[in-house]
């Protein structure tokens, strides 16, 4: 079983993927940002569309459900809160699973960023669509849940194999490198910010990133290493941190 991933920049900062089950030949977009540049990379691709997975409700994840459907008849699968903003064909929560074709996806509660928000994730092959819970050395603004449950929105995500591929949804990661040094002085820090800097200035995504990766170098996973005191759990540790970045201005 493949899945066969186009990654596409849209908008100011954001990443849409289209993927393709190659045994079956069915498609998938994960979130609609921009719906035209959907549009557009599907075009590139030859490909059709038969679903939508949506991770959460953001209008720069599902804003463009409307358009494609209209233009596909894809199926819309997402979370319960993305009918805020468009109606669903599928509703799924944590623990469901979402096929396309022979390609399986678990879908994971990674509620935080927004209540009901979710992410895929195809053990088989390897790769982990998050939304924007985790970032490449950041994660999602506490907009609507509790450090609490973002925290262990994280600890669901870093438990997947350090090999797992995560594709997040935004390109934050010079910003997030920037305040990482600032709370971790550990040298494999340091080394991998000089890298995403590197890469920035050529050009070059910073998405995929790993699990592994993630784990090493990430303030928000490196929480109750990076922001222990006595007497502070690992959940309020991730709180100090996420309020720092919160206000952060380097």
């Amino acid at each position: 079983m493949t899945l066969t991933i186009r990654q596409f920049a849209c908008l100011s900062d954001n990443y849409g993927f289209v993927i393709r089950d190659e045994a079956s030949g069915l498609t998938a977009c994960i979130d609609t940002p921009d719906a035209d540049a959907v549009m557009a990379e599907l075009a590139a691709a030859g490909w059709g569309l038969d679903f939508i997975f949506n991770t959460h409700w953001h209008p720069d994840h599902a804003g463009g459900n409307a358009q494609i459907k209209a233009a596909t008849g894809a199926t819309i699968v997402g979370p319960a809160e993305v009918t805020r903003i468009a109606p669903l064909d599928r509703t799924v929560a944590g623990g469901d699973v979402v096929e396309l074709g022979q390609t399986r996806f678990d879908v994971l509660d990674t509620g935080g960023h927004t209540l009901g928000h979710i992410a895929y994730v195809d053990r088989v092959g390897g790769a982990a669509f998050v939304g924007d819970t985790l970032f490449a050395l950041g994660c999602g603004r506490l907009f609507e849940g509790t450090p609490l449950q973002m925290w262990t929105s994280l600890q669901r995500l870093a438990a997947l194999p350090d090999d797992t591929r995560v594709y997040c949804a935004h390109e934050y990661t010079a910003a997030n490198a920037r305040f990482a040094l600032s709370v971790d002085a550990d040298p494999a820090v340091a080394a991998r910010a000089q890298a995403v800097f590197a890469a920035r200035a050529r050009g070059k995504a910073t998405v995929p990133t790993t699990i592994g990766q993630e784990k090493a170098t990430n303030p928000f996973l490196r929480a109750p290493r990076i922001g222990a005191s006595p007497g502070r759990t690992d959940d309020q540790a991730f709180a100090a941190i996420r309020a720092a970045k919160d206000v952060f201005a380097g």
